[in-house]
């Protein structure tokens, strides 16, 4: 949690991180086998069912998988209404195993654009799983980190309350998840790609970035491993001087 100056304690306990992944490279995974793009988001269904097993196997609590951008409506209307397709089915025939794990699954971002058998899907699962439980999967759909910090800002200014915590709730209001988490201490981001992408800007100003050049339909648990194996390995300094440099 942060303290009054709203930094984090540098000493972030090894059982309590929260990892976000940028799942990028489906449609190049797919477009370099010769198949249509819309495998290569299919293929990378099971890769996410992958990485929420690897999240619960290691000391991960929060996991942000960051499914679809706003910007994403922006492609071919074929390949947007079959990832639509691919939301639901994942949510209706996989996530019921992990809620029955101990998984309480959210999700962030819009939903008046979403197809109305979606938004059933996602009342269905976030009913089901509410409550404490080993981890929290958060899925971001038709989001954008900017638009929630505008859109809670906006409340903010309004309400007059100015102090951290409070805005932190609203965000959390405002891109309709249950409660505030964390801030994001690792950001995985697969394809290549060395950008944020629009994704939750504000929980990730303190975070590692970690990125592969493994397309997502190819990540599995030994990629996952892998980005913590380096995350171990970094000096968190939070903007402050160790006290061994004192």
């Amino acid at each position: 949690m942060p303290d009054e100056n709203g930094t984090r304690a540098v000493n972030l306990p090894p059982s309590n991180l929260h990892v976000a992944i940028i799942m990028d490279g489906s449609g190049r995974w797919a477009e370099a086998r010769g198949l249509p793009r819309v495998e290569g988001h299919r293929a990378g269904r099971a890769a996410v069912c992958r990485a929420v097993e690897a999240a619960l196997a290691t000391d991960v609590r929060v996991l942000t998988l960051f499914t679809f951008s706003t910007e994403n409506w922006g492609r071919p209307e074929g390949e947007v209404a079959e990832l639509m397709r691919i939301f639901g089915d994942f949510l209706r025939e996989d996530v019921p195993y992990f809620v029955l794990r101990g998984v309480c699954v959210t999700v962030i971002g819009r939903r008046d654009r979403l197809p109305p058998s979606l938004r059933e899907e996602i009342d269905t699962i976030e009913a089901v799983s509410n409550g404490e439980g080993q981890m929290r999967l958060r899925l971001a759909i038709d989001y954008s980190g900017r638009d929630s910090i505008l859109r809670a800002a906006n409340q903010f200014h309004s309400e007059g309350e100015g102090s951290y915590e409070n805005f932190c709730r609203i965000l959390a209001q405002t891109q309709l998840d249950s409660e505030p988490v964390p801030d994001v201490d690792l950001l995985i981001r697969a394809g290549g790609e060395q950008r944020l992408s629009n994704c939750p800007l504000w929980e990730i100003a303190y975070a590692e970035l970690y990125f592969t050049p493994c397309m997502w339909p190819d990540f599995d648990s030994e990629d996952f491993a892998a980005a913590l194996q380096e995350f171990s390995k970094r000096q968190r300094r939070f903007g402050r001087i160790p006290l061994a440099a004192i």
